[in-house]
């Protein structure tokens, strides 16, 4: 971080909301005396009342409506409740969120850094695969390097960062050898292997795995080895803007598929079920051989929106002849266990997994193929498949690659934390790349002794089970919706500061929210400005784009007004249909570690935006401390 950023910060903490200086005050981690912690404690079976799941379900919406700063809008961000008063409301409406204090124990143990920091991460994607501690007890030489998601206080000398766990190298050969066969993997890639297979449930004896270099990999893999020539179709189910998406609906088409996507229903963008339904179902009659008519994708939620979307539709997909990818990368991290791979077995399954959350993004993502489909897939060229390389081979190299080639900065950019041009990070890291390229798969041998590999993240995933990461995500997202959109703007008929786009209030929506804030006269304050902003009060936050929206005859005025084109460089060819068209929005995701802490500070951020010169404010004050890298202001 630069010294002049982080004068800036400084000096907006001197400036901040009164709610904001709270939060940054507070402690709900665990690591000092709070009058949070108190109401931490497990209920007694006694006080808990015994609903039924059904009752829950149906009282969940009206409850949270009902508790949540009831009959009451918010036009002034100094008005705002204290964090303190907040949390107290907060576990009257959600009483069960006090079940859920083990997360806060574990927090507070093993990733202390966020509260050393005061970051609030909202934009990691996928499972952590270790612990922040564990980077501490490592014997491994220790490297000074750049973070791309741990902004360090002033106060604060840089930080050194230890990264022992693995480094990865490129494989030759293509998928389906690789599938079948597998190649050469020291003792080390195979016990990763086995710790993820067992976290996710899949059997070994059903499925084959390999690791990719990062999801867009997994799914261009995918996409040039599955044989569209005879099944023509592939059908995707996202209602966001993915590179990895785009990425295989090219090698898709290069490959001679008809390429065909979901939509989704403005306002609310659920799934246009009926249309689906009428890509999906054959309309020939049923013949006695079923012909396979394509490679059907389905995310179970939107990572955007939050929006879950019934399993059915892979049934369905089967009973008429696809093959199913799922894609599982946005999943919670024990979402796999509702899912129920004994049920259903897709064809191939993609996820993804980091290093440690909030310190170190990168990582890399997994392609499942299941054994009985991996005959039909072609021989391809397509590069992406990697090796890991146990750490004390990477020492013998002087160092470790941060991840992938392109991954750790695809990640940082998007977070606006890493500037054009060449920055210590990009300098480090082409440097480490260099010294790994010679590092063959083969040279990682089996007599390299073996290190037993705690991936503690995914041990204490493990260790909470299902239902109590679940449900603390449920009450906290759903907090969050509420209060989003109790903030008004002042001397307006009613004008709200924040559109949230997807589901609202409800008891299964997914722990991700997209939203749009707007200023007094209701314009769009871009997505982009409002991270960049959101980053500098130390909450990382990330941007994308919606589309395949559908609109109904009596939404087309409305339809003038939101939807936009995209706004990047790959517009040039996109002209000619509807691709580019879409809602540019802001999202943020609550990872298995997220608490009413997090929560509280970004909707105080957010509400400052109530004050209508804000971001004129915080554009001179940019330009007081003659900062000009963040070409937005």
């Amino acid at each position: 971080m630069r010294k002049d950023q982080r004068s800036m910060k400084e000096e907006s903490k001197k400036m901040q909301s009164p709610c904001l200086e709270e939060v940054s005050q507070g402690c709900l981690h665990g690591c000092c005396p709070s009058p949070f912690l108190n109401q931490h404690e497990p209920q007694t079976k006694a006080s808990k009342p015994r609903n039924s799941s059904a009752a829950c379900r149906r009282d969940f919406a009206s409850k949270t409506t009902s508790s949540i700063f009831p009959n009451t809008q918010f036009t002034n961000h100094e008005s705002l409740p204290s964090m303190q008063d907040s949390f107290t409301e907060f576990t009257k409406a959600y009483p069960q969120y006090s079940d859920t204090y083990r997360v806060d124990q574990i927090r507070s143990r093993e990733y202390y850094h966020l509260s050393f920091s005061d970051h609030t991460c909202l934009d990691y994607l996928g499972i952590g695969l270790f612990s922040y501690s564990q980077l501490q007890k490592q014997e491994c030489p220790k490297y000074r390097i750049a973070s791309s998601s741990f902004p360090v206080p002033p106060e604060s000398p840089p930080p050194v960062l230890d990264i022992p766990f693995f480094g990865v190298s490129y494989k030759p050969g293509n998928l389906k050898t690789q599938l079948l066969h597998g190649g050469v993997a020291s003792e080390f890639e195979s016990v990763i292997r086995k710790r993820i297979m067992s976290f996710l449930n899949v059997s070994e004896n059903d499925y084959s795995m390999v690791f990719t270099a990062n999801k867009t990999s997994a799914f261009k893999l995918v996409a040039e080895s599955y044989p569209f020539q005879s099944n023509r179709k592939l059908l995707t189910v996202y209602d966001y803007e993915s590179e990895a998406i785009e990425a295989m609906s090219n090698s898709s088409e290069k490959n001679g598929a008809k390429v065909m996507s979901a939509e989704f229903s403005w306002p609310r963008l659920r799934l246009q079920s009926s249309k689906l339904r009428n890509m999906l179902v054959s309309k020939e009659k049923k013949k006695k051989k079923k012909k396979r008519r394509g490679l059907f994708v389905f995310p179970l939620h939107s990572r955007m929106t939050g929006a879950r979307y019934p399993y059915l539709w892979m049934s369905i997909a089967e009973e008429n002849g696809w093959h199913v990818l799922i894609d599982s990368c946005a999943l919670g991290p024990k979402d796999m266990d509702s899912f129920g791979l004994s049920l259903f077995r897709p064809d191939f399954l993609i996820c993804s997994f980091y290093k440690v959350f909030g310190e170190n993004p990168s990582g890399f993502a997994c392609l499942f193929a299941k054994k009985s489909t991996i005959p039909v897939l072609e021989i391809s060229s397509t590069s992406g498949i990697i090796g890991l390389i146990p750490p004390q081979k990477l020492f013998r190299a002087v160092t470790e690659s941060p991840g992938t080639d392109t991954e750790v900065e695809n990640l940082a950019s998007q977070s606006g934390r890493i500037e054009k041009g060449k920055t210590t990070y990009e300098i480090q890291h082409a440097e480490i790349v260099e010294k790994l390229k010679g590092i063959e798969m083969s040279e990682v041998s089996e007599s390299d002794k073996s290190i037993e590999m705690e991936c503690r993240g995914l041990d204490e995933v493990d260790s909470l089970g299902l239902v109590t990461i679940s449900s603390r995500a449920r009450c906290l997202i759903n907090w969050l919706v509420s209060a989003l959109l109790k903030l008004q703007h002042p001397n307006t008929n009613g004008t709200p500061l924040v559109r949230i786009y997807g589901p609202k209030v409800k008891f299964d929506r997914g722990p991700a929210i997209a939203f749009n804030v707007f200023d007094w006269k209701g314009e769009k304050i871009e997505p982009v400005l409002v991270q960049k902003l959101a980053d500098r009060s130390n909450i990382s936050l990330s941007y994308g784009f919606l589309h395949h929206i559908w609109f109904a005859d009596k939404y087309q005025e409305e339809k003038e007004k939101v939807i936009e084109r995209r706004n990047n460089e790959a517009d040039g060819n996109k002209g000619k249909d509807k691709s580019g068209m879409g809602i540019a929005v802001v999202t943020a995701a609550l990872g298995f570690l997220a608490n009413f802490q997090d929560i509280y500070k970004l909707w105080a951020f957010i509400a400052q935006f109530l004050d209508a010169d804000f971001v004129e404010k915080e554009r001179w004050r940019y330009t007081s401390l003659n900062q000009k890298t963040i070409e937005v202001l």
